[in-house]
């Protein structure tokens, strides 16, 4: 029974599936109408959905500048953020786990705005208390939007340059997923072989595909 079967008898009970023929061509239509209209309400609300919750969405300070929490530190202090990140580095300490990462200014809904230049750095705290975020996971790479509570601001060191730290405190995590990297094909047109072009290009190609005799 397909989805519109489902919705059908939602609307208009019946016994039996053959009742369905006897439906007049402009009912279904609009039974057709209020069904996809349903389908397309649903996407909508579903793509303007908040990546963390909508309460925290709210109270969370989302336009500012990484360069006011070092300059007035005290003045934001344990304050709420929304930001997002392109993770350097995640690693394990005696608090939890602590992620080093760009930040990269986030939208209403928490989606990473576009960055072109660098918008500074920043360290977050995940308490061991709720668990850990693991190395191999959260790697150099990923993107991340958190909400986290501005703590502290802290010195430490970008290769041999000397940086200061906004320290944020993470209340809620959402780590985006990896985008897929495709790389284009440069076999030239009249190649058409029936297996991928690096194998074409490879003196033992037939470790790869056994002679047709086997």
């Amino acid at each position: 029974m397909t989805l519109f079967h489902i919705f059908v008898y939602s609307i208009e009970p019946s016994n039996s599936t053959s009742q369905l023929d006897n439906i007049p061509h402009i009912v279904v239509k609009k039974i057709m109408k209020k069904f996809f209209l349903i389908i397309f309400v649903v996407i909508t609300v579903l793509s303007c959905a908040p990546v963390l919750r909508q309460e925290i969405m709210e109270t969370g300070i989302r336009d500012f500048s990484l360069s006011d929490t070092r300059n007035n530190p005290d003045l934001y202090r344990g304050k709420p953020f929304i930001l997002g990140g392109l993770i350097v580095n995640t690693k394990f300490i005696e608090r939890g786990s602590l992620i080093e990462a760009v930040y990269v200014p986030v939208d209403s809904r928490g989606y990473l705005k576009d960055m072109e230049l660098s918008n500074g750095r920043f360290l977050a705290i995940f308490p061991k208390e709720k668990g850990l975020l693991d190395p191999l996971i959260y790697r150099r790479g990923r993107e991340i939007t958190l909400a986290g509570e501005f703590i502290e601001v802290r010195s430490g060191r970008i290769d041999e340059m000397e940086y200061t730290y906004p320290v944020f405190e993470i209340k809620e995590i959402y780590l985006w997923k990896e985008r897929k990297v495709y790389y284009p094909d440069y076999r030239p047109y009249w190649c058409d072989y029936p297996y991928p072009y690096h194998y074409w290009w490879d003196p033992w190609w037939w470790r790869h595909y056994p002679p047709y005799w086997w």
